[in-house]
């Protein structure tokens, strides 16, 4: 029998992942390209035949998803493969449906046939969604095995958004590497906490030997995961972030709900700010549907450097971009500190916003008085500062983990605000990850 054309539904990181782990290794399977969705100016891209390896003579296309139909007639697709996060369930089936009326069939990995192994201890941080708080908590474990004086290796999930090839194995030391990477803002987001802590950070596209270049230099590996992703690495100590503010997602988001019932350990997160009925209905999610999970409650607590420039000021509020957008997330950070700080007003930037932001805050009427800090290309970082600039606030808060307001318009006062995880009940859950890595537990 010839073997079954496929289509990879992605977004530039799972999809990729899941073709060089399972769908290339299969010869009843034959990969006829790649959809891209949710991340700007990814499509359109080819996928290196360089890195697909024996049996791809040419680059494999990247298409959009809103070709899906069409491009299932014109390539004969027998098999629609979804390879993304962050989408509700019924948007799962909705993309299930779109394939099999257009003749396909419909289907998606799972941890079996996607996840790596390794012979060092894993401590893998997930999420229900984006925006939930995975990386700060990451970000501590992560400075809490290095100050025990193990050598941690942190992988993130992937972001190639530039040259593929190019971004096959990425490491991140210094904040030079980052420079020389030319990495975007978003990349600089998730990767620049762990360089300025002095923690080595890897990514890229082919996460087997990512992983085997992480392990020669590490004595344990710390998964932070992308979305609501599952982790890319099999066993160890699994950790998932649950949303106090959004309580219900645990069991509405994909792949967010398995993460939650595969859990060793629920965090319940920025409970300050929840009611306490979503904090107990998020409990009672835990006990139904994972049982066996122990559960603590913690807080993002939010520090402004320069309060003084917010208070009684105009400021307009640069908020993480992914949680605004496909987290779904109304603000973030950097809106609870310039209230907190006194901000006499919030400046709406889409009057002033200009090309590809303007088109994404229409795309997001969900969103206020904020602006995500978008910045995937060099032409919508000028865009970015243009919205600044024209905006023309007496200072800007600046909640971008990557801090890249002062580089956009340095005529401008920025306060940044940043955000540390604050662990409220239960045992201490970076000393559970220490005891997990030191006692050298190989994944099950």
């Amino acid at each position: 029998m010839a073997p079954l054309r496929c289509l990879v539904l992605g977004a530039a990181g799972r999809d990729f992942h899941d073709f060089l782990t399972f769908l290339r290794r299969r010869p009843e399977l034959r990969v006829v390209g790649f959809t891209a969705q949710q991340i700007p100016f990814i499509a359109a891209r080819r996928f290196p035949a360089a890195l697909a390896g024996e049996g791809y003579l040419e680059d494999l296309p990247i298409y959009p998803e809103e070709q899906l139909e069409e491009l299932v007639q014109r390539e004969a697709v027998d098999l629609v493969v979804l390879a993304y996060s962050d989408l509700s369930h019924a948007e799962v089936m909705h993309l299930a449906s779109r394939a099999l009326a257009a003749g396909a069939s419909f289907t998606m990995l799972g941890p079996k046939h996607t996840e790596l192994r390794t012979k060092l201890p894993v401590v893998s941080v997930t999420a229900v969604r984006t925006g939930a708080g995975k990386s700060p908590l990451s970000q501590a474990i992560a400075a809490h095995l290095r100050g025990a004086g193990l050598r941690v290796g942190v992988l993130r999930h992937p972001m190639p958004y530039g040259d593929l090839a190019a971004q096959a194995i990425q490491r991140f030391a210094t904040p030079s590497d980052l420079d020389r990477a030319d990495c975007t803002v978003e990349e600089r987001e998730e990767y620049a906490p762990y360089v300025d802590r002095g923690t080595t950070v890897w990514a890229g596209v082919d996460y087997e030997r990512i992983l085997r270049a992480a392990e020669a230099e590490s004595d344990v590996i710390v998964w932070d995961g992308g979305n609501n992703d599952r982790s890319f690495l099999a066993g160890g100590l699994r950790i998932c972030v649950a949303d106090a503010l959004r309580a219900g997602h645990e069991e509405s988001y994909h792949p967010g709900e398995a993460n939650f019932r595969m859990a060793d350990v629920i965090v319940l997160n920025k409970v300050s700010g929840a009611r306490r009925e979503d904090v107990a209905a998020l409990r009672a999610s835990a006990a139904r549907l994972n049982p066996r999970a122990e559960l603590v409650e913690a807080d993002l607590e939010v520090a402004l450097d320069h309060p003084e420039r917010v208070r009684g000021k105009r400021v307009l509020v640069l908020e993480d971009g992914p949680t605004l957008t496909h987290g779904g997330m109304p603000h973030g950070a950097g809106l609870v500190a310039a209230r907190a700080a006194g901000a006499a007003e919030l400046v709406d930037p889409r009057p002033y916003a200009t090309g590809s932001v303007k088109a994404a805050l229409a795309a997001h009427p969900h969103l206020g008085s904020v602006l995500p800090a978008l910045g995937y290309s060099a032409e919508q970082r000028a865009e970015l500062a243009a919205t600044l600039r024209a905006a023309a606030p007496d200072a800007i808060v600046d909640a971008s983990p990557a801090g890249i307001a002062s580089t956009l318009t340095p005529e401008l006062p920025v306060a940044r605000a940043r955000y540390a995880f604050v662990q409220r009940t239960g045992a201490s859950l970076l000393e559970r990850a220490l005891r997990h890595a030191r006692a050298g537990d190989p994944p099950t």
